[in-house]
């Protein structure tokens, strides 16, 4: 059975509709299917190829010898000096100042903190605009919580583009918020500006929230100067709650860790949630975020100097292989989202074949929304001998172009 497709054949008393109306992310399902092939060449799934740099590490090394609690619970908002040093950071970045125990919460990563904010402000029946294509899993959590999808279609003619004529149409008295994710997965695009503050107007005025997903604004290139973080714009701040994850930027995707900033009305709310999926983010996991926000985190650069060349040399290897794909150059993250130009079934079973086949797995465009059909989501953030060990393949298998 496709992994889009929900799976009825075991709804009985012992599993509800709701858990069998859902499916497995197609990114988690080829990454699956790919550990199971020897010497598959993976370009799935969004892992940083980098360790956790070592000042955090040995952050965390010196505080399990040193803190007796470390093994202990947290309370459910997290750590009082993580908490202020995010409040630090969010000054930093944005230039809004917020109050650590009113609006800083603590999450294990952006999933965790997503599904925890997309429970408390989704009745059934309640309706979620994502950009189509969008992260995977966006979907499958709202479905989770009872709320509807509804797609708002990128521009691909226009490099991925907002069409932000078309949002006014999509808007109705069941809206209850946005999910923006700039730079994008899959996409890597970032949105302009102009359109970021009109999504922000039309959340005021039709009263919605905008639930910015933000693991990839390290990572903008030669575009730094277009990148815009809507969360700092002081008189949205009622309507935006700003999810930051360390998977990416630190590669601590393994740690579960990241931070929401919102208003202290959502977080009396979300704190509660929180409690009951964990009772509180991992104490370890937050002291690796301390030790990641006190250190001087001199990696960044060096990251982001490092998936631009991958990022030039993914897109050499796609020339080379331009009778199978199309692909827009990315702006930002770490993925290029291109189109499949050969004939095919669906993007997964033309994943499915270059797996079994080729020994390159590539997540299936469809994942990710309706207009991610007949494309493939490729991963940068791998090792260069990944990319030319991925790309080696596909151009046996299809030829040069």
């Amino acid at each position: 059975m496709p992994a889009n497709t929900p799976d009825h054949t075991f709804a009985n008393h012992f599993v509800s509709d709701r858990a069998a109306g859902l499916w497995l992310s197609g990114i988690k399902e080829m990454a699956m299917l790919s550990a199971r092939i020897d010497g598959a060449a993976s370009l799935a799934w969004g892992v940083p190829s980098f360790a956790t740099p070592e000042y955090i590490s040995n952050g965390v090394i010196a505080q399990l010898k040193s803190d007796n609690d470390i093994g202990k619970y947290a309370l459910p908002d997290g750590l009082d000096e993580l908490k202020q040093l995010v409040a630090r950071k969010h000054k930093l970045d944005t230039g809004i100042s917020v109050d650590a125990d009113k609006h800083v919460m603590i999450s294990a990563g952006n999933m965790q903190g997503m599904h925890s904010l997309l429970q408390v402000i989704t009745n059934p029946g309640d309706e979620i605009i994502l950009t189509d294509p969008c992260f995977a899993s966006h979907i499958q959590q709202v479905n989770m919580c009872g709320g509807k999808p509804v797609y708002w279609s990128l521009d691909e003619g226009n490099s991925w583009s907002l069409d932000i004529n078309a949002l006014s149409g999509l808007i109705s008295v069941k809206t209850k918020a946005i999910i923006i994710n700039s730079p994008s997965n899959p996409t890597g695009k970032i949105f302009s500006r102009d359109n970021l503050l009109r999504i922000g107007e039309m959340a005021k005025t039709h009263d919605f929230m905008i639930l910015i997903d933000d693991p990839y604004s390290h990572f903008t290139y030669e575009h730094k100067d277009k990148f815009f973080n809507l969360a700092s714009v002081i008189d949205l701040f009622e309507n935006i709650a700003y999810l930051y994850s360390f998977s990416k930027a630190y590669a601590m995707s393994g740690w579960r860790l990241g931070y929401i900033i919102l208003p202290a009305r959502l977080k009396k709310q979300v704190i509660k949630v929180h409690d009951l999926n964990m009772v509180c983010t991992p104490r370890v996991s937050q002291s690796a975020g301390i030790a990641a926000l006190s250190g001087d985190a001199h990696h960044l650069a060096d990251y982001e100097a490092a998936f631009r060349n991958r990022r030039e040399l993914i897109c050499q290897r796609l020339d080379a292989v331009s009778h199978v794909f199309e692909y827009i150059k990315p702006e930002g993250a770490y993925y290029v989202f291109p189109r499949i130009l050969v004939p095919h079934d669906t993007a997964r079973d033309f994943c499915l074949e270059l797996l079994n086949k080729a020994k390159v797995t590539l997540a299936p465009g469809s994942a990710f929304g309706p207009s991610g059909e007949a494309h493939v989501r490729m991963a940068y953030c791998v090792s260069e001998d990944t990319i030319n060990l991925a790309f080696d393949r596909l151009e046996e298998y299809f030829g040069r172009g």
